[in-house]
């Protein structure tokens, strides 16, 4: 009350407070940070390990359990996965919440640098990257040329592209994809070393021996003092050939005698495609803090700068943008903002015939809209898809206070109050219940503060971008509102048919026995008997007639109120819980968007070059199916990742050479995509019969949630043995099969990869004078490179970088079973070779060893078609128990999306019924009665029902944005009975009729409540119909909070009048004040009073 009396008293005052708000919320916009995601400050630390040539079984038992067995005791460690390929381990370290992460990633950081002792000789210390929604890519920056081979870009990728990236603050990318890198190739002939009776290794030592990094010293000759470099590297590539093969005359051979030795790049394990070319791409991620809108646009504006150091025949370009989707939504919520403030000016001139009135109410929208956002930066937030999605809800609302400010108002102008008066008069009379009010919408948000993991990391900026709003929205009603409404708005004529007042009401008032707010409320009850809405012709208005109707359907339900307050009740909760039943259940919204990623896996050891072939032909199909002109663009990538990039595959995870990924973005192609992506699943299983596809998360969201999930439904089985995981992962792989949604069922690791295994005959090989030294470098050398047995170098001086030099044989040397056996194994001797101290047998090993903790498990991912994950993660849960008693040691689990999903709708589940409580005993504090505050909150079931009812008839799931809607109409529908029951309250402590009170009530609220529903409903509109791009992700916010509304609504006015006339039909009309002097207790003494007054 006394914020109103400021106001009025010092409008100029507001006026710079407002301006000064909007002044410096315009600022603020520009300044906030732009993110995708909120901050998830997820407790993941990635530790990423090399060791080229290492099998998954070597890496497994010299570095994972190594790791393991020292890392958990790590403060706040609360798991350990391991993933081991074919030169590579990854590891990923869950911590419990509220680990100190920063602390977490140093501490790693020198464990895992005092156990390098116990790693093989020549390992490379690890890398260590905390994962985070930050850690994700955010786009591609793609080179192609038509003339360079992917190694050449990826030699310009690194040395230029990444180099140039310094100048953009908060900007982090790995290495590029797609090319291997440079490196001087030394190519031995298996024919020729046979020759001259010489092993690789012989040529290994050779170029150890004659290309050196030396130190040079000083000679200081006279007065100067003179460096000493020598020529200990070689300067030109060419100059390699010329190394001598041995020393002291032995033989004169030189290193180009066996081999050719070229300026190239390492064994290729990987290829990247762009448009079906080979291309190569860096992806780019953004550092914790930074905003991925200005890492974006800071990157495209370098972008001409980057090319310009470039040959001319390369190009750059950057694809797959996810900042768009920020974009997108705040294109949207300008758009919302714009339909729902018009729609809303709108229902208030309709209401209330007052333009001028009709623009107060929209001009509070815009400030309360960029005063949030201030204030979320003040509070260290950034504008992202959830605070985006808080603002354009709280749209909605936002008019909510300022409506039913402007129509107290009027009220109080219609019984023919001066302007100035009508006004104060208004705006003290709801102070109070709209403070309740806001209250009691700011508290269905507040379990946001007690959530946690990535339930809360989502839900908290949601609730303060609308906490913050409706804050400011309450204060703008209670200051700005009054002020424009003294300054805009135009008095009434005092009622032509108002019938006099009463000798008795003329003397009760004159004695100021009847508060003036008891005045007020008889005041306005005659207003409702002959309202000044009358036409000139002095018939009844559109809504009066409309309020006369409201009014006899009103009465004809008091005549059963009882009855028909338990039906409601029960039948609105029954059918409630039963829709909640059978609703679907999602953690988002699914989208229809047109980009895809896909996952082919070719049989377990397919060449790259083969599963490259199958690439292309799944690219030829798309663009029959689609339309070449419908592809914006294709990017693959094909086989492993090289170990010199061990940091890549935690951006993208590849098995082996078998696997290819591929990301697409569409253009102008309107389609369902789950239909779209069924029918290309069956197409590509026509094409290629024995190669498995799965679709995965491509928008960053779904990466984020799916917390490294490649499908929604995972499901995890571990156990010591592992034949006995591998039995139980193909039965559980059947049955889903067996069950119509499910999609893309398989088992997740290689498990069955073809090996050549060559066993060492030890004594054998002791007396032909060979040892297991000897055996295996040459064997090294013959089938991966001398890169992974000897580590040299060689400087381009012209670039001042230096490169590896390693000996190889050439991969079209070494294609059959006799190949390998004849690699010679003992220098300056034709024999042995290896087949005569080994066997050589095909058979298979493990592609992939994943690990939790020390217990080994493989994984079972689906993707699900038409069907809530809801619904798929009870079935999954029906075939795990299907399997009956699992072995000792052996356990089956749900991971992935479904549990998230199980994590927040428990979240929101025990946050809303949280809330509820709290406003229950808000109210209870403010009515002074449990009873009443009961009353009120019996609306609830019918938000609930309503929501529910209409995401059903949509085909909306109930996800965590369809949650929100249902929290904000329950907060919404609360506010409209408070302010009901308010009134009826007060008018039953003065005539002590509940029913009449509740009637009249009813009458005098029927505008605002309306106002304020129509008004929301209005704002909500364009967000429920999802028009435009991403409408989809937030629609069902939309649908819940029109669904519950329309409910609430016809609740709160036909069914809690019946409620409260029942409930309170024998409850006194004396306070619950224990306080025997005070008059309105049931324990008043007057004696006492009088006592008093006479001492006095």
């Amino acid at each position: 009350m006394n914020l109103i009396r400021f106001a009025l008293r010092k409008p100029i005052s507001i006026l710079v407070l407002v301006a000064g708000l909007f002044f410096f919320g315009i600022g603020a916009i520009k300044d906030i940070k732009v993110d995708i995601l909120p901050k998830m400050n997820l407790p993941v630390i990635y530790i990423a390990h090399p060791f080229g040539g290492y099998t998954p079984d070597q890496m497994e038992a010299y570095f994972a359990k190594t790791y393991v067995n020292i890392l958990p005791f790590a403060n706040g460690v609360k798991s350990v996965e391991t993933k081991n390929i074919q030169g590579l381990m990854i590891m990923k370290l869950t911590y419990y919440e509220n680990t100190n992460m920063a602390q977490a990633a140093a501490e790693l950081s020198s464990l895992s640098n005092r156990i390098q002792a116990a790693f093989p000789p020549g390992t490379q210390p690890p890398f260590i990257i905390r994962f985070d929604a930050s850690s994700l890519p955010i786009g591609q920056l793609v080179l192609s040329s038509k003339i360079r081979s992917n190694n050449e870009l990826q030699d310009l990728a690194n040395v230029y592209v990444r180099a140039s990236f310094t100048s953009i603050p908060g900007l982090l990318s790995p290495a590029p994809f797609g090319g291997s890198p440079r490196t001087i190739e030394v190519n031995v002939d298996p024919d020729l070393l046979r020759s001259h009776n010489m092993t690789p290794d012989q040529v290994v030592e050779a170029i150890r021996i004659n290309n050196q990094t030396a130190p040079s010293g000083n000679v200081r000759m006279g007065n100067i003092n003179y460096i000493t470099p020598t020529n200990n590297t070689i300067k030109e590539v060419k100059d390699f050939e010329q190394i001598p093969l041995f020393k002291g005359g032995v033989q004169n051979l030189k290193l180009g005698d066996v081999a050719s030795v070229k300026d190239g790049a390492d064994i290729t394990q990987g290829y990247a495609l762009v448009n079906g070319k080979r291309s190569v791409y860096i992806s780019i991620a953004k550092a914790g803090d930074a905003s991925t809108w200005d890492v974006v646009q800071k990157l495209k504006a370098e972008l001409p700068k980057i090319q310009s150091t470039l040959p001319e025949d390369v190009k750059l370009s950057y694809e797959f943008d996810q900042s768009v989707y920020v974009i997108n939504s705040v294109k949207s919520l300008i758009t919302e903002g714009i339909i729902g403030a018009v729609l809303t000016g709108l229902m208030v001139m309709l209401f209330l015939g007052d333009r001028r009135a009709a623009l107060i109410v929209i001009m509070t929208i815009p400030i309360s809209i960029i005063s949030g956002v201030l204030f979320l930066k003040l509070f260290g937030q950034t504008i992202n898809l959830m605070s985006l999605s808080g603002l354009a809800l709280a749209i909605g609302i936002l008019v909510d206070e300022s409506t039913v400010t402007i129509e107290n108002i009027h009220q109080h102008l219609d019984m023919g109050k001066p302007k100035a008066l009508a006004i104060w008069d208004a705006c003290q009379e709801i102070a109070l219940p709209k403070l309740l009010i806001l209250l009691c919408i700011l508290a269905v948000f507040a379990p946001a503060f007690t959530m946690v993991g990535i339930p809360g990391a989502l839900f908290l900026p949601l609730a303060l971008a609308i906490g913050f709003s409706m804050v400011i929205s309450f204060l703008l009603s209670q200051t700005f509102v009054p002020v424009m409404a003294n300054w805009m708005m135009k008095g009434h004529e005092k009622h032509t048919h108002t019938p006099e007042i009463t000798d008795d009401e003329a003397e009760f008032n004159a004695c100021g026995l009847t508060p003036e707010s008891e005045q007020d409320l008889i005041a306005q009850k005659k207003v409702l008997v002959e309202r000044d809405d009358f036409n000139n012709d002095g018939k009844l208005g559109a809504f009066e007639r409309f309020r006369v109707r409201f009014m006899k359907t009103l009465d004809r339900l008091f005549v059963h109120k009882k009855t028909t307050s338990i039906v409601y009740l029960v039948s609105a909760t029954a059918l409630a819980v039963l829709f909640i039943s059978f609703i679907g259940k999602d953690v988002f919204p699914r989208t229809n968007s047109s980009q895809f990623q896909l996952r082919m896996r070719a049989p377990d050891g397919t060449r790259l070059e083969r599963t490259e072939e199958q690439a292309v032909i799944v690219l030829k199909e798309l663009e029959k199916k689609v339309g070449k002109e419908h592809i914006g663009i294709s990017s693959v990538y094909v086989g492993q990742h090289p170990s010199l990039f061990s940091i890549n595959p935690i951006y993208l995870f590849m098995a082996g050479s078998h696997e290819a990924v591929f990301q697409v973005s569409l253009k102008d192609y309107h389609a369902d995509m789950d239909d779209f992506k069924d029918d290309f699943r069956a197409r590509l299983k026509k094409l290629l019969p024995n190669t498995k596809v799965s679709f995965e998360p491509i928008e960053l969201t779904d990466k984020v949630l799916s917390q490294g999930s490649p499908t929604p439904i995972e499901i995890r089985i571990a156990g010591k043995d592992k034949k006995r995981n591998e039995l139980y992962a193909n039965q559980i792989v059947d049955k889903l099969k067996a069950i119509s949604y499910f999609r893309d069922v398989q088992i997740g690791q290689p498990i069955h990869y073809p090996a050549m295994n060559i066993d060492i005959d030890r004594t054998r090989a002791a007396e032909l004078g060979v040892d297991m030294n000897d055996i295996s470098r040459s064997l090294v050398a013959s089938t991966s490179s001398s890169r992974y047995t000897e580590k040299n170098t060689w400087v381009d001086e012209r670039a001042g970088l230096s490169y590896n030099v390693q000996v190889q044989v050439p991969l079209n040397k070494m294609k059959s079973k006799t190949d390998i056996g004849e690699i010679p194994v003992l220098k300056n001797s034709l024999r042995p070779v290896l087949s005569d101290v080994a066997k050589i047998t095909p058979g298979f090993v493990s592609g992939e060893n994943d690990n939790l903790g020390a217990m080994p498990y493989i994984t079972v991912t689906a993707n699900i078609y038409q069907t809530d994950l809801g619904t798929a993660a009870k079935d999954v849960g029906t075939t795990i128990s299907s399997l009956g008693e699992l072995p000792r040691g052996l356990f089956i689990t749900p991971i992935g999306l479904s549990t998230v999903l199980t994590e927040t709708l428990s979240s929101l589940q025990t946050g809303l019924l949280v809330a509820i409580f709290v406003i229950f005993l808000m109210l209870a504090a403010n009515f002074q009665s449990f009873k009443v505050s009961l009353v009120i909150l019996t609306t609830v079931p019918a938000v609930v029902l309503g929501a529910l009812l209409m995401l059903t008839l949509t085909g909306s799931t109930l996800n965590l944005q369809s949650y929100m809607g249902i929290i904000m109409s329950v907060g919404v529908s609360i506010a409209n009975a408070v302010l009901l029951v308010t009134n009826a309250e007060q008018l039953r402590k003065i005539n002590g009729n509940a029913l009449e009170s509740a009637r009249e009530a009813a009458a005098l609220r029927l505008r605002p409540i309306i106002m304020t529903s129509v008004a929301m409903i209005a704002g909500m509109l364009p967000m429920a119909i999802g028009h435009g791009e991403g409408g989809d992700q937030v629609s069902p916010l939309g649908r819940a909070v029109i669904g519950g509304l329309l409910f609430s609504t016809f609740a709160v006015l036909l069914i809690l009048p019946q409620i409260f006339a029942w409930a309170q039909e024998k409850t006194s009309t004396q306070s619950v004040s224990l306080d025997p002097e005070d008059e309105e207790s049931i324990h008043y003494i007057s004696s006492i009073s009088k006592s008093k007054d006479g001492k006095s």
